[in-house]
C-alpha cells in the first residue's frame, strides 16, 4: 500500500516554511491524539501518520531526500541510506526505555542547557580596483537573537509559563502500537516541556528578535573570489546563555569591461595605430592604481603582450604583486585616401621586388634604404588617419 505525500499529510504546501509546518504539525497532533479521540480508531493512524511526515519535512536532509526520491529515498533507495544512529534512538528511544528501563531512549531531543547560535554569511560586492586597493567597508545586516524582555522563554514572566499539559512537562508524546511503544517530539510545546499562557509582547511569543547590526571591515588588498573574513560572535544569538554564531563574509568580485583577473595578474587590451606599431611609441594606459605609460617596441606584432611587472594584484600570503599584461592589438586603417592607397601600392611593390634584389652590400643597402623611405611616407600619411582610442 502506498504512502500519502507528506505534505498532504500536514496540509502545507511543498515550500512551506519551518515554522509553516511545525504550526501545521500542532494541529494535526492536537486534532487526532489518540486520548482526545479514544473511541476513534482512525485519529491514531492519522496521528502516526503526521508525527511521521513531521519527522521527515523538519529534518532538512531527510526532507530533500525526500523531496527528490520520495518515499524510496528515505529506505535508502536512490541514496547512499541512513547511517546516523543518533537519529534512529533519538526517534525509537522509548523501545529501550519500555525494555531495559531507561538506556538509549534518555538521549532525548531536549536540549535545555546553553546552545550556540548559527553561522550567518553575507555577501560583500567589491570591483576589481576595490579588490586591488583594498579598503574598509561598513556593512549593515540583521540577525536573530534572544528577546531581552523575555530572555528568550517567549514569555510575558515567569508566571505566564507552566508545565506543558499534554505531556506533563516531558517534552515526549508515546503512542502503542501493539506491544511497542513509540515516542515523538510533543506537538503541543515542541519538546520544550512547558506551555505559555501569556506570551512576551516585545517578541510576540517567539524568544526571539532580529538586531540590526553596523560594522566597519578592512579589506585587505588582493582579495579574491569567494575570499572569506570571520567575524567571530557576529552570528545567529545563542540561547541560554551560549554564544552567538560568527558571520562570515564572503566576497563576490563584480565583472569589469576592461580588466580581467587572473590569479594575481591583470590582463588588458590596447589598440593601437599602424604608425604606432611600425614606429613604436609610448601610449598612456589604464592600471589597477591609475594611469601609466606602456612603451611600444617597434615592429610589434597584433596579439604579442607586453608585461608590466608588479602592476597586478597583491598576493595576501607574500609580499609581491602579480603583473600587468598588456595584449596589444593593431588597427588596421580603412577609407585610405589616394594618396595614402598610392604608398602603400609602393610599399607593396618594394615588398614584392625583395627577391629580385642582387646579393651585393651595394644592392641591399638600397634596397633597404628605398623600402624605409617608402615606409616612412605611408607613416606619415596613415598619421592623418583618426587615432584608435
Amino acid at each position: 500500500m502506498s504512502k500519502s505525500d507528506y505534505y498532504e499529510v500536514l496540509g502545507v504546501p511543498k515550500g512551506a516554511g519551518e515554522a509553516e509546518i511545525k504550526k501545521a504539525y500542532r494541529n494535526q497532533a492536537m486534532k487526532y491524539h489518540p486520548d482526545r479521540n479514544p473511541d476513534d480508531s482512525g485519529a491514531e493512524e492519522k496521528f502516526k501518520e503526521a508525527s511521521e511526515a513531521y519527522q521527515v519535512l523538519s529534518d532538512s536532509q531527510k526532507r530533500s531526500i525526500y523531496d527528490q526520491y520520495g518515499h524510496d529515498g528515505l529506505n535508502g533507495v536512490g541514496h547512499q541510506g541512513f547511517s546516523n544512529f543518533d537519529d534512529i534512538f533519538s526517534s525509537f528511544g522509548d523501545i529501550f526505555s519500555d525494555f531495559f528501563g531507561g538506556g538509549r531512549g534518555s538521549r532525548g531531543r531536549r536540549r535545555d542547557g546553553p546552545q550556540r547560535g548559527r553561522d550567518l554569511a553575507y555577501q560583500l560586492d567589491m570591483t576589481l580596483e576595490e579588490a586591488a586597493l583594498g579598503m574598509e567597508r561598513e556593512i549593515e545586516f540583521e540577525r536573530p537573537v534572544e528577546c531581552v524582555y523575555c530572555g528568550g522563554s517567549g514569555a510575558k514572566s515567569a508566571d505566564s509559563i507552566r508545565a506543558c499539559s499534554s505531556c506533563n512537562g516531558s517534552g515526549q508524546m508515546a503512542f502503542q502500537q501493539g506491544f511497542i511503544t513509540y515516542s515523538t517530539t510533543c506537538s503541543s510545546c515542541g519538546g520544550s516541556g512547558r506551555e505559555i499562557t501569556e506570551h512576551c509582547p516585545e517578541c510576540e511569543g517567539q524568544g526571539r528578535r532580529l538586531d540590526k547590526r553596523k560594522m566597519k571591515l578592512k579589506i585587505p588588498a588582493g582579495i579574491d573570489e569567494g575570499g572569506r573574513l570571520r567575524l567571530r560572535e557576529e552570528g545567529e544569538g545563542g540561547v541560554k546563555g551560549g554564544p552567538a554564531g560568527d558571520l562570515f563574509v564572503v566576497v563576490s568580485l563584480l565583472p569589469h569591461e576592461y580588466f580581467h583577473r587572473d590569479g594575481d595578474n591583470v590582463i588588458t587590451q590596447e589598440t593601437i595605430s599602424f604608425s604606432q606599431a611600425a614606429l613604436g611609441d609610448k601610449v598612456t594606459i589604464r592600471t589597477l592604481y591609475g594611469e601609466s605609460k606602456l612603451s611600444v617596441p617597434r615592429g610589434i606584432q597584433s596579439g604579442e603582450v607586453i608585461r608590466l611587472r608588479g602592476e597586478g594584484f597583491p598576493n595576501p600570503g607574500r609580499r609581491s604583486k602579480g603583473d600587468h599584461i598588456v595584449q596589444v592589438l593593431i588597427q588596421t586603417p580603412t577609407d585610405l585616401t589616394s594618396k595614402q592607397e598610392k604608398l602603400f601600392r609602393e610599399l607593396a611593390e618594394l615588398e614584392t621586388n625583395t627577391a629580385k634584389v642582387g646579393g651585393t652590400k651595394k644592392g641591399i643597402v638600397g634596397w633597404l634604404r628605398g623600402l624605409w623611405k617608402a615606409i616612412r611616407a605611408i607613416v606619415r600619411g596613415v598619421r592623418s588617419l583618426p587615432e584608435a582610442s
